[in-house]
C-alpha cells in the first residue's frame, strides 16, 4: 500500500475511534449522573414538550437507528426542541425552507461495510470470501425548530397515546410476535434453552402498561434466539456477557415503547454499575448495543406489520385497507 494511502487509513481509524470515544464518554457521563440516555423526562406536547416517539428525518420521514436514537434523544431533551424531526442543512433548503443563522447542528453517524474492488478480485481468484472493511460517517443535523420557512407537515411529530389506546396497540405487537408466554409467579424473565417468557399477571403490576413494557423488555430477549438474530446469551448471572445483553434489552424495550407512542421506562437500573463498566472498558459498546437494540425493535415491529397484512388477507385476495 503505498505511504500516503496508509497515511489516509490511520487517519480515518484515528476519525472512528475519537468519533467513539466522544459519544461513548458522553453517554457514561449521562449514566454517572443518574440519567438513562434511552429513557428521557418525556414532556407534554399540548405544554410545549415532544412526546416519546423515535427521531426521524423530517424529508424523508425514516427513523433513526442505533446510537443515533440517543444522541438525538438527548439533544431533544437537552435544548428543550418541541419535535423529534432533524434534517441536514441542505435538505432544509430543498424542501423550501433553511436553518436559521447562528444555529448549531448535531453529529450523527452512519455506520457500515464496504469490500474494495481489489478485494472483490481477489477472493474471486483465491476463490474465498472477501474482507469488508468498515466505514464511520459523520453527518450534522438540525431539529426542524431550528429551521424557518419549511412547509407545513414536514416535521408533524405523532401524538404520544393515552394508556387506554397504549395497552391495545401494545397488546397487538406482543401477539404478533408469537412468543411461548407463560403467565405466573411473580418474576419476569426469557429463557433461552426453552425458548419461552416468564411473566407475571398483569394484577400483580401497579400500572397496567408496565406489564406490556416489561413484556417488551423480555421479548427484546426473545429476539436473541439462535432461530431469530442470533445473539450471544452464553454470560452468566453478573458477567459482562449478561450486562451486555441486559443493555440490548433496555434500549430495546425502550426504542419499542417510543415507536408505539409509549412513555419508555428504566426496567433493570440495578444493572447501572455493570453496564458502566462495560462502557469504561469499551468504547464500542453503546455502538454495538443501540446496533443490536434497533435490529431487536425492527424485527418485533416487523412481525406486527405482517400480522396486520395477513388479517386484511382472506384466501388469496387482499380486503383494500
Amino acid at each position: 500500500m503505498p505511504e500516503t494511502s496508509k497515511r489516509h487509513a490511520r487517519g480515518e481509524e484515528a476519525e472512528r475511534v475519537n468519533l467513539y470515544d466522544a459519544v461513548t464518554s458522553r453517554i457514561i457521563a449521562e449514566l454517572e449522573a443518574g440519567r438513562f440516555p434511552w429513557v428521557q423526562p418525556w414532556g407534554n406536547p399540548a405544554a410545549g414538550g415532544v412526546g416519546p416517539s423515535l427521531p426521524r428525518n423530517a424529508v424523508t420521514a425514516r427513523p433513526y437507528s442505533g446510537v443515533n436514537v440517543l444522541i438525538l434523544w438527548g439533544e431533544v431533551i437537552a435544548r428543550a426542541y418541541p419535535s423529534q424531526s432533524w434534517l441536514t442543512f441542505r435538505q432544509a433548503i430543498q424542501a423550501g425552507g433553511h436553518v436559521r443563522k447562528g444555529e448549531t447542528g448535531v453529529t450523527v453517524v452512519y455506520a457500515d461495510r464496504f469490500t474494495p474492488e481489489a478485494e472483490k478480485a481477489r477472493a474471486a481468484q483465491a476463490g474465498d470470501d472477501a474482507k469488508t472493511i468498515p466505514f464511520l460517517k459523520r453527518f450534522t443535523v438540525f431539529n426542524a425548530a431550528q429551521c424557518e420557512g419549511l412547509p407545513n407537515g414536514l416535521a408533524t411529530d405523532p401524538v404520544p397515546l393515552p394508556e387506554r389506546e397504549a395497552v391495545p396497540v401494545a397488546d397487538a405487537l406482543i401477539e404478533a410476535s408469537g412468543a411461548d408466554l407463560r403467565i405466573g409467579g411473580s418474576r419476569a424473565f426469557y429463557v433461552p434453552s426453552a425458548d419461552y417468557i416468564q411473566l407475571p399477571p398483569q394484577t400483580i403490576f401497579f400500572e397496567q402498561i408496565n406489564y406490556h413494557r416489561t413484556a417488551l423488555h423480555e421479548l427484546t430477549h426473545w429476539t436473541g434466539h439462535a432461530s431469530r438474530l442470533a445473539r450471544d446469551f452464553s454470560g452468566a448471572f453478573g458477567t459482562e456477557k449478561y450486562a451486555r445483553e441486559e443493555l440490548v434489552a433496555e434500549m430495546g424495550s425502550a426504542f419499542l415503547c417510543a415507536a408505539l407512542g409509549i412513555v419508555p421506562t428504566v426496567r433493570h437500573a440495578d444493572y447501572l454499575a455493570g453496564w458502566l463498566d462495560v462502557l469504561r472498558g469499551d468504547n464500542r459498546a453503546i455502538f454495538r448495543a443501540a446496533s443490536a437494540a434497533s435490529k431487536a425493535a425492527d424485527f418485533l415491529l416487523s412481525l406486527r406489520s405482517e400480522a396486520h397484512v395477513d388479517a386484511l388477507t382472506i384466501g388469496p385476495e387482499r380486503i383494500a385497507a
